[in-house]
């Protein structure tokens, strides 16, 4: 696909850091096939969520991603995982984190359209300008 497309760059992510769909392990626990189909789907949406909101897969993006989950889905796990991976930061990180991921992410969550009811590979020949633009979705200034 031409560089500027959704699906290159979720590619280029991919391919950077050795990373597959298919590798994560199948969800388990779940009291019926639907609610295993949606939680899988929102492990595979979280690389494509990465992407589009341009976040890294270090600790401090992770986190932001996190809140941007919560504003999403309101899933009590996503803020819970802000709260204990922020006890890892150092102090700058913690103090970069909150003072410019974390408004950042809240605003961003809120602002976008409801990201878990997208079909994404529909629209991986798509601009990704157009397609955050489309959804709403704010792309993380550099702090």
């Amino acid at each position: 696909m031409p560089e500027n497309t959704f699906g290159w760059a979720y590619a280029r992510f991919m391919g950077s850091r050795n990373f597959s769909p298919d590798d994560r392990p199948p969800v388990r626990f779940m009291d019926t096939e639907e609610l295993a189909y949606v939680a899988t789907r929102a492990r595979e949406v979280h690389d494509f969520w990465h992407v589009l909101f341009g976040l890294p897969t270090n600790l401090l993006g992770e986190s932001a991603l996190k809140v941007v989950e919560f504003e999403q889905m309101l899933l009590p796990m996503c803020l819970m995982s802000v709260f204990g991976g922020s006890a890892r930061f150092s102090e700058k990180q913690r103090a970069r984190f909150f003072q410019h991921y974390f408004p950042w992410a809240m605003q961003a969550g809120v602002r976008c359209t409801d990201l878990m009811c997208v079909y994404y590979e529909k629209h991986f020949d798509e601009d990704l300008d157009n397609v955050r633009n489309k959804w709403g979705i704010i792309p993380c200034p550099d702090p």
